[in-house]
């Protein structure tokens, strides 16, 4: 096996809760593939409960937290939960063939199976305790026809789609031979097909098929007059982009053409555009709202969340645009860019950053005080939520600027162009600290508490799957380039 370069740096030794971290040793394949298989084993042996994982750990494992305080009986879906988890498996098993990252991953999915809704997707987390098992319509179970269930699956936050991209991933890597998987993945990705609306969009969250009586024509519009106290209601069925949604649905459904074929994924797409190119508000202000009605009026979503215009999401919007032209080279993607890109620019804040809402018509930065008061004064603002973004807009715009200026026979080029190989002296930095920081276990352990716990809880050493993620990562990139 060949070695890698030997560097000339003294680590010191890191002390964790469990014992000391690594020493310093010349850093070699052998000891990367150590540190690799280290993180693996424990990770997948003793971290994961149901195959499945959460957030964050006490470093001793014996606290666990999702968005909520979690027992081994409830594993998260939401990234850096355990679809995100099990991709990184997946990733790093077709980077190294290691069968280890195969098992995990396997796992992992065997979780998901057992959390995925009758409804076809997955929500936030995945309950195991059969108390609590009981009051949701997983697949896996058998029905409670006397017993109301919950059946919503949700795109929030990238629940579904995160679910999906792994499984889709590792059914690949099986060979599309593991038929429960196979199953419980093409049946998601057909119920997402069936919960978009005539105009190609989607709700947050969906029981069944969409309501196909809904306009697949009706342009964005603004409303009358909308009310500046929060309404309440079921926000979460109208057409959203809230948190980038539908850029996370888009992809995922490209990644289901990829590796299924599959018109209807291509199809689902197409529309998912069309409804981008509708959605788009008249002048004054040519970008996107978070949250529209079957009128296609801007509307509230969460206390926090008023019918505005969103300076956030149209910049993820017009990054899916710009995709949308290379893989097409359809100019009718281009064509609203320009006009939103000057929006949002004549729209920047003193400081340079975007607000998150502006209002409808008269373009004022609309915030939020902590009782949750709408105002146009930001010296009062929760620090839950990012009531300030920052601007994309030079680095969007030159993105555009050089689409625009490309020829066909360029463009069929960048479509079509193959990622360059994994430059291995760009890693070495990061290999080091990464070996240097793991402990005995196979665990980076990080400084840091566990929010959900309550105000005396004394962890202030935690295990994180989200730097787990990025350490695998660059340690299967390191490893699979060597070989």
């Amino acid at each position: 096996m060949l070695a890698l370069r030997v560097h000339g740096l003294l680590l010191g030794f890191l002390l964790g809760t469990t014992g000391m971290c690594w020493s310093a040793e010349p850093l070699t394949t052998p000891s990367v593939q150590q540190a690799f298989d280290r993180a693996v084993q424990f990770y997948a042996g003793q971290v994961a409960s149901h195959g499945g994982y959460v957030y964050l750990y006490s470093a001793d494992l014996s606290k666990r937290e999702g968005e909520g305080k979690t027992t081994p009986e409830t594993l998260w879906v939401q990234p850096p939960g355990t679809p995100a988890v099990g991709e990184a498996f997946v990733i790093a098993y077709e980077r190294t063939q290691d069968p280890a990252c195969l098992a995990a991953a396997q796992a992992a999915a065997e979780c998901l199976l057992q959390g995925q809704y009758r409804s076809g997707g997955w929500n936030a987390s995945i309950e195991f305790d059969s108390a609590e098992r009981a009051k949701n319509a997983f697949r896996a179970d058998t029905p409670l026809p006397k017993k109301r269930q919950r059946n919503i699956s949700s795109f929030d936050d990238d629940k579904t789609q995160a679910a999906l991209r792994f499984l889709m991933r590792l059914d690949r890597a099986l060979k599309f031979q593991d038929q429960r998987i196979h199953e419980a993945t093409t049946f998601a990705l057909d119920s997402i097909v069936k919960a978009q609306f005539p105009n190609g969009a989607w709700a947050q969250v969906w029981e069944g098929p969409a309501d196909d009586t809904q306009s697949a024509t009706l342009k964005a519009n603004y409303p009358a007059d909308w009310p500046r106290k929060y309404p309440g209601g079921d926000y979460w069925w109208h057409y959203t982009f809230n948190d980038h949604n539908i850029s996370n649905t888009i992809e995922t459904l490209w990644l289901a053409e990829e590796i299924y074929g599959g018109g209807q994924y291509h199809a689902a797409t197409l529309k998912a555009a069309d409804f981008i190119l509708l959605a788009q508000m008249p002048e004054p202000q040519p970008a996107w709202a978070q949250q529209y009605n079957f009128q296609m009026q801007p509307v509230w979503a969460r206390k926090f969340e008023p019918a505005a215009i969103t300076g956030s999401e149209s910049q993820s919007i017009l990054k899916t645009l710009m995709d949308f032209y290379v893989r097409t080279g359809d100019k009718k993607y281009l064509e609203p860019i320009p006009s939103a890109l000057d929006y949002l620019q004549r729209s920047q804040l003193a400081d340079g950053q975007l607000a998150r809402f502006y209002e409808l018509r008269t373009n004022k930065p609309l915030y939020m005080t902590r009782t949750y008061e709408l105002t146009y004064d930001d010296n009062d603002l929760p620090t839950h939520y990012g009531f300030k973004v920052t601007s994309k807009v030079e680095s969007l715009r030159k993105q555009y600027q050089k689409l625009a200026r490309l020829t066909p026979a360029e463009l069929e080029l960048q479509r079509t162009a193959k990622p360059k190989p994994v430059d291995i002296s760009k890693l070495d930095g990061q290999v080091v600290k990464i070996l240097a920081q793991q402990d005995m276990r196979g665990a980076w352990v990080e400084e840091g508490t566990l929010k959900y716990h309550g105000k005396g809880d004394n962890t202030r050493q935690v295990i994180s799957s989200e730097t787990f993620i990025k350490h695998l990562d660059v340690l299967s990139q390191y490893l699979g380039a060597v070989r």
